[in-house]
C-alpha cells in the first residue's frame, strides 16, 4: 500500500529561490531512503511514499514544472558552496532561481531591449530565455524514483484575461433576466507527467506532457511564463491549447457541462497572468486528485492520522501576508501605490482561513506547511516574509542581489529538514496501516522525534541532527546577506532610462505630444520616479534587514 503525497507550491515572485530549496532537500531525502532500503533494508523503514500532484501558483507553478522536468535526470543537490558567486547548471531549480543570468537582475528587468513591443514596466525577455534553457530535457532513459507517480499530476493556476462565461438562469421580471451572464477569470493549466510509453490522452482535460520527447513542452513553458507574470511589472503571456482540454476537464465542468456552454474554437487562446492573484495556494485542487486516487472522499478519513493515506505538503513563503515588519500607512505615491495595491490583490489571493487552519492543525493529518523560519546570530526568531531576503519588495528583492537569492535556497533546505524530521510525522501509537508496517521490526530509537510527546516521521532522516543549520557566510561575513546604499543608488541610471523609454512608448506616434513628453520626461518626470523607486526600494529592504547601517 502506497502512501501519496501532493505539493502545493505557493506564490512566491523571487523567493522562489526558498520553494526550490525546500524541493531540493525533500527530493535528495527521498533519494537517501531509496538507497537505504537496499542497503540496509534490518534498519529502514520500508512503507512506500509516492509524489502523485504537484500544484502551483506564480513562482510556485513554475518551480512544480521545473521540478516535473528534472524527474527523469540526474538530480544533483546543491547541499553547500564554497563561493555564493558559483553557479550550479547542473542543478536546474538552483540554476533558474539562484543563478539566473547574473548576480543583479535588476539590470537585466531595466533593459530596454523590448524596444518593439514595451508590454509590462519591467523588461520580461530574461524569462523567455530561462523557460527555454530550463524547462528541457536532454535525459534518454528513465531513472528509477518509485517515489514519483508513473502519472504524476501537474498543474499551475493562471489568471485568464479573457475570461470564460457561462449562464446562470434566473425567473426575473427583466426581459434577459433568464440570461444572466458570469465571466470566470480562474484558469489552470493542467499536465499529466507520465513514462514517455504511457504518454496519451485520456480524454480527462489533462494534457500529455513528456520532456524527454519533448512533447507539448511549449505548452509547458507558456503555462510557466503565464502564471508567473505578474501584474503590471511582467508581461501577461498566451497559452493556447485544444479546446478538448478545456471541455473534459472535470473542473470546468460548471461552465462547459452544466451550464450547457461548451468550447468550440478547435484552439482555444488564451492571455494570462500570474496565478496567484486568484489562487496563491490552490489546496483544494490537489486534494482532488488525491481523492480521485485514493478513494478518500469522506474528510475523516483523510484527516485522521489512523486512517489518512494521503496528505498535502503545501511551501509557501509568505504564509502570513507580506510585509510583517513594517508598521502604519506608508507614503501616498505612485510607486508605494504600485506595490500596496498588488499587494492587497495578492493578499486577498491568500485569503484561505479555512484552509491555513487546517494546515496548521496539529491534530489535522490533511495538509502540512512548510514555511520560512530562521534565527540571528543573537537567537532572535524571524517567521514568514520577515525571515527571507527575497521578501523585501513584495517578493521583488531578490532580483537585487544574488546573495538573498543564495540565502533563501538555503534556508530553504534548512527548513525542509526540520520540517521532516520533527513536524512531518504522525504519533509514536498510531494505528495508520501504512506507516505502523513500514516501522515494523525496525529499532525506533533511531527515528522517534518529540520529548513530551513521541512521534515518528513519515520521511526518515538518516543524517544526525546538526546543532546549527549549514547556511553559506556572505559577503558581509555574516549569516544574512546585506547590501551598500551605493549599490542601491547605482540602480537609479537604469531606472531612469526604463522610465524615460515607458513615457515615450505611451506617447505613441503623435510627433508634438513626443516631443513634450521627452522634455518633460528627461527634465522632471523620469528623475522623480527614479527618485521615489530608490527612495521605496531603500526603505523597504531597511524594515527587512537587507541594507547595511551607515557608519
Amino acid at each position: 500500500m502506497t502512501f501519496k503525497i501532493g505539493l502545493c507550491l505557493a506564490g512566491a515572485v523571487s523567493a522562489g529561490a526558498y520553494s526550490a530549496g525546500v524541493v531540493d532537500y525533500l527530493m535528495e531525502a527521498l533519494h537517501e531512503w531509496e538507497k537505504r532500503k537496499v542497503s540496509d533494508p534490518e534498519n529502514t523503514p520500508n512503507h512506500q511514499i509516492e509524489i502523485s500532484a504537484i500544484g502551483g501558483a506564480s513562482a510556485g507553478g513554475i518551480t512544480g514544472l521545473i521540478m516535473a522536468s528534472m524527474l527523469d535526470e540526474d538530480w544533483s543537490h546543491v547541499s553547500k558552496i564554497n563561493n555564493i558567486k558559483d553557479n550550479f547548471s547542473q542543478n536546474k531549480l538552483y540554476n533558474a532561481w539562484v543563478d539566473m543570468e547574473e548576480n543583479n537582475m535588476m539590470n537585466k528587468l531595466l533593459e530596454t531591449e523590448d524596444h518593439n513591443a514595451c508590454d509590462s514596466l519591467l523588461n520580461s525577455n530574461f524569462i523567455d530565455r530561462l523557460a527555454n534553457k530550463i524547462l528541457t530535457s536532454d535525459s534518454k532513459t528513465e531513472l528509477p524514483r518509485p517515489f514519483i507517480s508513473n502519472n504524476v499530476k501537474v498543474f499551475v493556476t493562471l489568471t485568464n484575461l479573457r475570461g470564460m462565461d457561462f449562464n446562470i438562469a434566473f425567473r426575473s421580471n427583466a426581459q434577459k433576466g433568464e440570461n444572466y451572464i458570469v465571466t470566470s477569470h480562474n484558469d489552470y493549466a493542467c499536465f499529466n507527467v507520465s513514462k514517455s510509453n504511457e504518454s496519451q490522452y485520456n480524454n480527462d482535460g489533462w494534457i500529455p506532457l513528456d520532456f524527454k520527447n519533448k512533447l507539448n513542452v511549449d505548452l509547458a513553458k507558456s503555462a510557466a511564463m503565464g502564471t508567473g507574470a505578474f501584474p503590471v511589472f511582467l508581461k501577461s503571456r498566451n497559452f493556447s491549447r485544444e479546446n478538448k482540454y478545456l471541455n473534459d476537464l472535470d473542473w470546468f465542468s460548471t461552465i462547459t457541462r452544466q451550464a450547457k456552454n461548451p468550447f468550440t474554437e478547435p484552439v482555444i487562446t488564451t492571455n494570462n497572468i500570474d496565478g496567484g492573484v486568484i489562487n496563491n495556494e490552490p489546496f483544494e485542487y490537489v486534494r482532488k486528485i488525491l481523492v480521485e486516487q485514493t478513494g478518500q472522499s469522506d474528510p475523516k478519513l483523510y484527516e485522521s492520522f489512523d486512517t489518512f493515506e494521503s496528505t498535502i505538503i503545501t511551501i509557501d513563503p509568505f504564509p502570513n501576508g507580506e510585509n510583517q515588519t513594517s508598521t502604519g500607512i506608508r507614503k501616498a505615491n505612485f510607486i508605494n501605490g504600485i506595490f500596496d495595491t498588488l499587494g492587497a490583490l495578492i493578499d486577498q489571493a491568500r485569503l484561505k482561513p479555512s484552509a491555513l487552519i487546517t494546515a496548521l492543525d496539529s491534530n489535522n493529518a490533511s495538509n502540512y506547511l512548510i514555511a520560512p523560519v530562521r534565527h540571528d546570530e543573537t537567537g532572535n526568531r524571524f517567521e514568514g516574509d520577515a525571515a527571507i531576503a527575497c521578501g523585501a519588495l513584495s517578493g521583488f528583492s531578490g532580483f537585487i542581489n544574488k546573495e538573498f537569492r543564495v540565502h533563501d535556497y538555503f534556508l530553504g533546505r534548512a527548513n525542509c529538514e526540520m520540517f521532516l524530521r520533527e513536524h512531518f510525522t504522525v504519533p509514536f501509537d498510531t494505528k495508520n496501516p501504512i506507516i505502523k508496517k513500514g516501522y515494523e521490526n525496525i529499532n525506533l530509537d533511531n527515528f522517534i522525534t518529540g520529548e513530551d510527546e513521541k512521534f515518528l516521521p513519515i520521511i526518515p532522516i538518516f543524517t544526525p541532527k546538526q546543532e546549527k543549520m549549514y547556511m553559506p557566510q556572505f559577503s558581509n561575513n555574516k549569516n544574512y546577506p546585506t547590501i551598500s546604499l551605493s549599490y542601491v543608488n547605482e540602480l537609479r541610471k537604469n531606472i531612469k532610462k526604463r522610465s524615460q523609454f515607458i513615457i515615450m512608448k505611451l506617447a505613441g506616434d503623435n510627433f508634438f505630444q513626443r516631443t513634450l513628453l521627452w522634455i518633460g520626461a528627461k527634465v522632471v518626470l523620469n528623475n522623480k520616479i527614479a527618485e521615489t523607486t530608490v527612495e521605496t526600494i531603500i526603505k523597504n529592504l531597511k524594515e527587512y534587514q537587507l541594507l547595511e547601517k551607515e557608519s
